[in-house]
């Protein structure tokens, strides 16, 4: 009797086991299934945009849309990089993303230094203080920013693109919550050792927060190549206008008509760099940000 219920006992353990085994792989097979749709949803937009940008004008007018094109017009993108003078654009794009980077990054370092390692009075109210204006939506700022650039003289020039978007909260805090993990030992030694705090955030601190730099200085390039409701706003004449700006009316015809595979062609050749960037650079701005913690 004893033989029989442990011979019964087992073979229920044994269907338990291959129920949760099915169970575990039809999980998993509906996970996998939901991300490729998702994925598919994600990349369905990119992928009509290539192949709208190797159709003609005609074929993009069917009734029917073709998903891939009849004939392939790689014409389209010399016509896109001509007709909206793309060379002018990425310049001023690239000068504007670079020196407004660079200026970031030496106010994010010298701000979250001396907040994560100065100690001075108001210190932490300060902080917080300045963590508060990340709850006032960036559309007040704009109001207010047009204003002072308006009446600073700025209005169509490399000024009003730069300046008023130097100083980044969001970043500020990102850079000192990874100052925070470093151990204030290091910084104590140093100052035994007669080190100057600037030497000391030079030879330490930005080597150690090396991947969150690389963070930001990745993200505040894309905000500063994505940007569009600004630029539009300030600096829209043809000597300083970006390229995000640039492709608005670009391919529009004087009759109204627009050329919209060209157009589609212009924004895969603006698009590239992005994708180039986060393809290859995915990795640091995913460490960059994991390493900033929550310690504060």
């Amino acid at each position: 009797m004893a033989n029989k219920n442990t011979v019964m006992h087992e073979k229920n353990l044994q269907t338990v086991s291959a129920q949760q085994r099915v169970l575990q792989v039809a999980v998993k097979a509906g996970t996998y299934a939901f991300l490729v749709v998702m994925a598919l949803i994600v990349l369905f937009p990119f992928y009509w945009m290539i192949i709208s940008s190797l159709k003609s004008l005609e074929e993009y007018r069917l009734n029917i849309p073709t998903f891939w094109p009849k004939v392939i017009i790689l014409q389209n993108y010399a016509e896109a990089f001509t007709a909206a003078n793309l060379g002018r654009l990425f310049l001023n794009t690239a000068y504007v993303g670079i020196v407004s980077t660079i200026l970031s990054l030496v106010i994010t370092v010298l701000s979250a230094f001396a907040f994560a390692r100065l100690e001075f009075k108001g210190r932490e109210l300060m902080f917080a203080a300045l963590l508060a204006t990340m709850m006032i939506p960036g559309e007040l700022f704009t109001i207010t920013n047009y204003a002072t650039v308006n009446a600073l003289g700025w209005m169509k020039s490399f000024e009003a693109l730069i300046i008023p978007f130097l100083v980044s909260v969001f970043y500020i805090y990102l850079l000192r919550q990874n100052f925070m993990q470093i151990p204030n030992e290091l910084y104590l030694a140093a100052k035994v050792d007669g080190c100057s705090d600037l030497k000391y955030l030079w030879k330490v601190m930005i080597p150690l927060a090396l991947p969150t730099l690389i963070s930001i200085t990745i993200l505040k390039m894309m905000g500063a190549w994505n940007s569009y409701v600004w630029p539009r706003l300030v600096a829209n004449d043809d000597a300083h206008r970006l390229i995000t700006n640039g492709l608005r009316n670009a391919f529009t015809a004087t009759t109204g008509d627009v050329n919209y595979p060209v157009q589609m062609a212009a924004v895969a050749i603006v698009s590239a760099p992005l994708f180039m960037v986060f393809i290859f650079l995915r990795k640091y701005i995913m460490k960059g940000v994991s390493r900033s913690g929550i310690k504060g």
